[in-house]
C-alpha cells in the first residue's frame, strides 16, 4: 500500500476538501483522513500511481503539495536535519559576509553552490576566506539580529521526541550557529563545521576536514549505528545540493523549499508548506503534535 499526502501553507491554506475528494476518487483510494481540516489529508491507494507527477504539477499551481510514499514505516525514529534554509530561513555564510560588505558576492557563490554548479568543499573556503579580519563578536550580532526560524521547527522536534524519537542537525555551516539552533530548537546532537579565529577575529578558514556531502551521509550511518536504527528509520530534510546523499539514504528524504535541480531528485518534496509537513507526512494529526 501506498499514501497520499496533501499538503498547503498552515498560513494561507488553499487546500479545498473537494480537491482532495476528487484526487482520491481518481485514484481509487480509500478513505480521505484530515490530518489538518484544510492543511493536511491522506489516503492510501494500492498501487504507485503512474500519474503522481502529473498531478503534482497541477497541484503546485494550487499551493497543494502532493507526497506518495510506501505505508509501511512512515513513522520514523530519528530526524536528520540541514540547518541553513532548512531550520532556519537564512544562509549564515550570507549574513556574515553581508556584515564584512561582500554579501552579493557570497550569496551568489552559495546558491550556485547549493544549486550543485559548484564543489561545496572549494565554495565554501573561497567564501570563508573573504570573512578574514571579521570580528567574532559579529557572529552573536548575526544570532540576535539576522537570525530567524523556520515554521514549524520545533513542533517537528518536539513532537517525534514525545514518541521516543531523537533529532540530528547536521550542517554545512558553522558551529557558532549550529550550537545555538540545535539548543533553541531541541536537537539532541549537532555537527558542522568550525570556523577558526584569532585575537577575536575569523582567520578566514575552517578546521578541517570540511563537513560537506559525504560526513552528513556518515553522520547518518553513525547516529543511526549507534542508536541501534537503520537508515530507513530516519526522515531527513534538507533543500542544497550537498543534501542530496543523506536524503536519498534516509528511509524519507524531504526537499523542504528546495533548489529545483536538487528538488527533482527527490520523491518528496515540499514547497508549500513548512516543517510541520514532516509530521503530516509521518501520519501524525494536528491533535498529536506536543505543546511548545
Amino acid at each position: 500500500m501506498f499514501t497520499a499526502t496533501l499538503l498547503t501553507s498552515p498560513t494561507a491554506p488553499t487546500l479545498e476538501p473537494a480537491l482532495a475528494d476528487s484526487l482520491r476518487n481518481a485514484w481509487g483510494g480509500g478513505t480521505l483522513r484530515w490530518l489538518n481540516p484544510g492543511i493536511a489529508a491522506e489516503f492510501e491507494v494500492a498501487t504507485l500511481p503512474a500519474s503522481r507527477w502529473e498531478a503534482w504539477d497541477q497541484l503546485q499551481s494550487m499551493g497543494v503539495d502532493l507526497c506518495v510514499q510506501d505505508s509501511a514505516n512512515r513513522r520514523k525514529a530519528m530526524l536528520l536535519a540541514d540547518m541553513d534554509s532548512t531550520m532556519i530561513e537564512q544562509e549564515c555564510i550570507d549574513e556574515l559576509a553581508d556584515m564584512a560588505g561582500v554579501g552579493a558576492h557570497v550569496a551568489g557563490i552559495t546558491a550556485r553552490a547549493m544549486n550543485g554548479e559548484l564543489d561545496f568543499e572549494a565554495a565554501l573556503n573561497e567564501r570563508v576566506g573573504l570573512l578574514k579580519d571579521l570580528p567574532v563578536t559579529v557572529i552573536e550580532q548575526v544570532l540576535a539580529e539576522r537570525i530567524t526560524y523556520m515554521p514549524g521547527g520545533k513542533v517537528l522536534i518536539a513532537t517525534m521526541k514525545a514518541h521516543g524519537g531523537h533529532a540530528a542537525l547536521v550542517s554545512g555551516g558553522f558551529t557558532a550557529f549550529t550550537q545555538k539552533v540545535a539548543a533553541a530548537l531541541g536537537f539532541d546532537e549537532n555537527r558542522a563545521n568550525t570556523l577558526l579565529e584569532a585575537d577575536g577575529k575569523l582567520t578566514g578558514t575552517v578546521a578541517m576536514p570540511i563537513l560537506g556531502k559525504q560526513a552528513k551521509v556518515d553522520a547518518l550511518i553513525e547516529i543511526t549505528d549507534r542508536l541501534g536504527l537503520t537508515p530507513a528509520d530516519v526522515i531527513a530534510v534538507g533543500d542544497g545540493a550537498n543534501d542530496l546523499g543523506m536524503l536519498h539514504l534516509a528511509g524519507a528524504g524531504v526537499a523542504l523549499h528546495a533548489k529545483p535541480s536538487v528538488a527533482a531528485q527527490c520523491e518528496l518534496r515540499v514547497n508549500h508548506g513548512d516543517l510541520t509537513a514532516l509530521l503530516y507526512l509521518q501520519g501524525y494529526a494536528v491533535s498529536d503534535f506536543a505543546a511548545v
